[in-house]
């Protein structure tokens, strides 16, 4: 019997103990590998039901997001939109055994954070413990800012265990304070880089309930794809796929390709929505690149695919951000490299745990357009050390990276917590 199968069988004949996923926002786009888990946990035969803090935004949903059959619970995404909700959750939670805990800890906090979401999260909290925590026996946070706050107050209200992943914009813009105080509470964190992992067991007062969980992609949805070994007719198609923010580095992408010798043909593609795409197709026209720049916009996973097998170069120069903002280990290079695709990329956080610089990618120091340059220079004049990095990244990631592997040790995690807690109960 597999430990997939064995998980089915623990979780599925434990009544009771249905896990809540709370989340910032559901669907998401650009939050697959969240998804992914999601989607791990409920073939694993574990009981889900997702509360959101806010509905979604997104027009378009992934493949993914249709095969998770779990309820989907919204908070209220602000309290003076549902008051009455809130007043009688407020009401209900003041007559648990928790609660002046709970509001001696948001008490505290509020001292810290002195600011309209801190007391948003205390009053989704409030609904989350009346509404919610009745059918359910564990609590789940994804990211460890403000769904863990909801999260972390709830379970003090209600006794609830609960748990967190961690990922990235929500260790690095988290002041230390907060970050310690939720991993006191969790029963165990994971997070996704060893840089994050490294950072949150320095905080933990139990550096071994932090765990080092690498997200994974579906090889299965990612398969090979045919690629012909000849050279593609110029020009060369890069790549680009994410969220026009800051982190992502889009900016120092444009300049870099700005300075490209004449003799680089090239053409970029990219896909993604964000606060600062008009932005950067100023800056594209300013630079003279407009004519050479397909902007598509937010896109369907199919889409992202195609894109994915149609393109020569994948190019994300991530940084870390004014704010301290940056990403993980972002799942876009993993499907790029699914997809035999030689991708240059910036050592920022976990970047460097995925592509090993002149052997499974290119990477090049942050803020540095002119190593950006050199890169996807020598990337577009040779067509042979493209092909090298791009099956030396591909064998990586379905060695490394394969979603069933990675999900292993969540849902072992899950199975033995609540093993545990079967226990204690019985006695």
């Amino acid at each position: 019997m597999t430990g997939a199968h064995v998980a089915e069988t623990d979780a599925r004949q434990t009544p009771g103990r249905r896990i809540a996923v709370v989340l910032k926002g559901y669907p998401r786009l650009s939050e697959t590998f969240i998804a992914q888990e999601i989607l791990a946990l409920q073939k694993a035969g574990f009981d889900l039901e997702i509360v959101s803090l806010r509905r979604p935004t997104d027009n378009a949903v992934h493949p993914i997001h249709r095969q998770i059959t779990a309820p989907v619970t919204y908070l209220p995404e602000y309290l003076y939109q549902e008051p009455l909700r809130v007043a009688r959750a407020l009401r209900a939670c003041a007559r648990l055994q928790g609660f002046r805990k709970a509001l001696r800890t948001f008490a505290t906090d509020f001292l810290r954070d002195p600011t309209p979401n801190r007391g948003r999260r205390f009053g989704q909290a409030c609904v989350l413990a009346a509404e919610i925590a009745p059918r359910i026996g564990w609590l789940h946070a994804h990211f460890i800012h403000t769904p863990a706050s909801a999260t972390r107050y709830a379970s003090i209200m209600t006794g609830l265990p609960w748990t967190c992943s961690a990922h990235a914009k929500d260790i690095w813009t988290s002041p230390d304070w907060d970050l310690a105080g939720k991993l006191a509470d969790t029963r165990w964190t994971v997070t996704c880089t060893a840089s994050g992992h490294a950072h949150l067991a320095s905080l933990s007062p139990v550096p071994d309930r932090v765990h080092l969980s690498y997200h994974g992609i579906d090889l299965d949805r990612f398969a090979s794809p045919q690629r012909s070994a000849d050279a593609p007719q110029r020009p060369v198609d890069i790549l680009a796929v994410g969220r026009a923010v800051e982190k992502k580095g889009f900016d120092l992408l444009l300049t870099a390709l700005a300075a490209l010798p004449a003799d680089c043909d090239w053409r970029l593609t990219h896909i993604g929505g964000g606060e600062r795409l008009a932005a950067l197709k100023a800056q594209a026209c300013e630079l003279g690149l407009a004519e050479r720049i397909d902007w598509r916009g937010a896109q369907p996973q199919e889409a992202v695919l195609a894109a994915y097998r149609d393109s020569d170069i994948f190019a994300l120069p991530c940084r870390i951000a004014r704010n301290g903002d940056r990403d993980g280990l972002p799942n876009v290079l993993m499907e790029a490299q699914s997809q035999r695709l030689a991708c240059v990329s910036t050592d920022v956080s976990g970047v460097s745990e995925l592509i090993e610089h002149e052997r499974t990618g290119l990477l090049c120091p942050p803020e540095d357009a002119a190593a950006l340059a050199e890169a996807l220079a020598r990337l577009i004049r040779d067509p042979q050390l493209r092909r090298r990095l791009a099956m030396a990244g591909e064998e990586k990631v379905r060695t490394r990276f394969d979603h069933d592997r990675t999900s292993a040790e969540l849902i072992g995690l899950f199975r033995q917590a609540l093993s545990r807690q079967n226990t204690s109960g019985a006695a």
